[in-house]
């Protein structure tokens, strides 16, 4: 999605090319080789924002009138800005039409199944906060896994910060709650991707550059 500093766009905007990029994936299902019904959004910090709002926030939409649903099957949120209220991350950028735009203000039954990651330090996301949505999400019926890592803060899910062993609990959690919803079947292989991806970065331009910083 476009941001403000590729793009000069708005909050706004950054989610309507989410709910743009979930309706290309679900129309292009078919040539792509995947699963209409089983569209999974995720990402982290604002990232996260844009896929729970792309889920719970119906008005904030550039085609609203589109055959093709926009909403995710399944949310993934790593440190997911959450509130965009008075007193929450972002405010003043959204101040306009916050009510819209904010997940923790839009939570109705029939979201998707959620899995969330915090760490218990995060300044962009209280642990108030986390456990205000976590409750008012169980309170209307939806599937919503919290999991707040003590004494970590934000972006701690990044291997370069939080490290390889919590990068990889992240990751097998993750794993199993998309095999209980139906997403993924089969064997865990997330230890044996971890190793090839980690393999992998060391011998690209960039992870060499990095190893050499660091001597």
């Amino acid at each position: 999605y476009r941001t403000k500093r590729s793009h000069k766009v708005t909050p706004r905007q950054c989610v309507e090319d989410g709910k743009a990029a979930i309706r290309y994936i679900r129309k292009h299902a078919s040539e792509l080789g995947i699963d209409p019904d089983k569209i999974a959004a995720g990402g982290g910090s604002a990232g996260g924002h844009v896929a729970a709002a792309s889920a719970m926030c119906p008005k904030i939409d550039s085609t609203p009138a589109s055959a093709v649903s926009c909403r995710p099957d399944a949310l993934v949120l790593l440190n997911a800005v959450y509130d965009n209220g008075p007193g929450g991350y972002g405010h003043k950028r959204v101040a306009e039409y916050w009510k819209d735009i904010s997940p923790f203000h839009n939570i109705r039954k029939g979201h998707p199944p959620t899995i969330a990651f915090f760490g218990s330090r995060d300044k962009l996301v209280p642990v108030a906060t986390i456990n205000a949505y976590q409750k008012q999400m169980a309170g209307a019926g939806n599937e919503c896994e919290t999991h707040v890592y003590d004494g970590q803060s934000h972006g701690f899910f990044h291997i370069s910060k939080g490290g390889r062993k919590m990068f990889e609990d992240v990751l097998l959690k993750t794993d199993a709650f998309l095999v209980k919803n139906g997403f993924l079947s089969g064997e865990n292989k997330v230890a044996e991707w971890t190793v090839n991806a980690i393999a992998h970065f060391k011998a690209t331009p960039t992870g060499q550059a990095k190893r050499k910083k660091k001597k």
